[in-house]
């Protein structure tokens, strides 16, 4: 096949796979792209965002029709290309394409599950090698992932990230001289920059208690994320990180929100997902956030791609892949991590899960999370998953 950007793309849209040999290349000459680029990408306005998308192809397909096709719209993606959905492969590979033909336009944000541990547990490897017959598709793109921006700042006023901050960085200019070009570390500040999460109640922070007691001090500090990687943080750091920039908001992705999108902090921080109906199950809308030239923020909230539009592959075939290949059956199968077996819910929890397989870090998907604290899932829907799901 000759190399034509535009014929690959145009074949992309309709959803056919490019070869092997042509992902390849693609990857390599966007690395050559890419390592031009600093940590920190300066984006001008208008532009538009987008949050997590996790493989829906179709619902990728959706975002442009609303936002606009590029070139024609500047978009900033905050990473969390792959993972969960039917057609990762499909859907990096577009990104990636847009990447290469218009790279003014188009830029792409590292998130967690640009990872190599990350894609070999929720879909990514195992959808290459379905598709391809071997992982080499799959090690394209994940030493690609290695040379994706870390963030991005539009105009000196916003800033953009695919997770939140971190304790060890209070400036800007710390994120660019990190070296990015490597797996994501299990901790530290690139770890923190794809991990970390906004809480918008107090941060509890454990202080020396009479008597030898621990006393909790409620204050807007960071502590240890459930998640098991980066931090949570809240309104406090936010405020500072702001000030010491001289920066007016931070816009970040990574979490689920029922409504497409969350404004916390007074309007200091907001997350926008672009994931709707997440994983075909949660249920919940999606957004992109479009700054104009003055930089006024709108989210434009939209839900799952008609289903006469999309193509859903067999339900079998994705099963007995995953069997050969030693995991569990079912695409979108949740992974649990080892807890406190003390715990009486948790041990109900086993109990009901002992089919599935373990795996030490991971999460717990955000119904389970509801049975665990025994809220209806209504409620745990709209009060918990943001804050749990991977």
């Amino acid at each position: 096949m000759s190399w034509d950007l535009d014929v690959f793309i145009e074949r992309l849209y309709r959803k056919q796979l490019l070869s092997e040999n042509v992902v390849r290349e693609l990857c390599q000459k966007t690395k050559e792209l890419l390592v031009k680029e600093g940590n920190v990408a300066q984006v001008s306005a208008p532009v538009t965002l987008v949050g997590d998308v996790h493989g829906q192809f179709y619902d990728v397909l959706e975002i442009f029709k609303i936002g606009g096709w590029a070139p024609y719209t500047s978009y900033v993606f905050l990473g969390d290309y792959v993972d969960r959905g039917y057609y990762s492969v499909e859907t990096i590979t577009l990104l990636t394409c847009l990447k290469l033909r218009w790279p003014d336009r188009v830029t792409l944000v590292r998130g967690n599950h640009e990872s190599r541990a990350v894609t070999q547990t929720y879909g990514f490897y195992t959808e290459c090698m379905r598709k391809y017959g071997n992982a080499n598709v799959w090690s394209y793109f994940t030493d690609l992932f290695d040379y994706l921006v870390l963030s991005v700042v539009i105009d000196d006023s916003i800033f953009c990230v695919h997770g939140g901050l971190s304790p060890s960085l209070h400036t800007v200019d710390q994120i660019r001289v990190l070296d990015r070009f490597r797996e994501i570390p299990h901790e530290g500040a690139m770890a923190d920059l794809v991990w970390s999460d906004p809480v918008s109640t107090p941060v509890p922070t454990f202080t020396s208690g009479g008597a030898g007691g621990l006393a909790i001090e409620e204050k807007g500090d960071f502590a240890i994320s459930p998640r098991g990687a980066g931090y949570i943080f809240g309104k406090e750091v936010t405020k500072k990180f702001l000030e010491v920039n001289g920066l007016g908001h931070i816009c970040r992705a990574h979490q689920l929100c029922m409504e497409g999108y969350q404004i916390l902090f007074d309007d200091m921080l907001s997350t926008v997902w672009s994931a709707p109906n997440y994983c075909y199950r949660a249920g919940n809308m999606a957004s992109v956030l479009q700054i104009g030239p003055d930089l006024q923020r709108y989210f434009n909230v939209f839900g799952p791609c008609p289903d006469e539009d999309r193509e859903t592959p067999n339900r079998d075939v994705l099963n007995n892949v995953q069997q050969q290949l030693g995991g569990p059956s079912g695409a979108l199968e949740a992974h649990y991590p080892e807890t406190n077996e003390d715990d009486e819910a948790v041990r109900v929890l086993r109990k009901k899960r002992m089919g599935k397989r373990v795996i030490a870090g991971s999460l717990r998907d955000p119904f389970e999370i509801d049975e665990v604290n025994g809220m209806g899932r209504r409620q745990g829907m709209t009060e918990v998953v943001a804050e749990y799901f991977l």
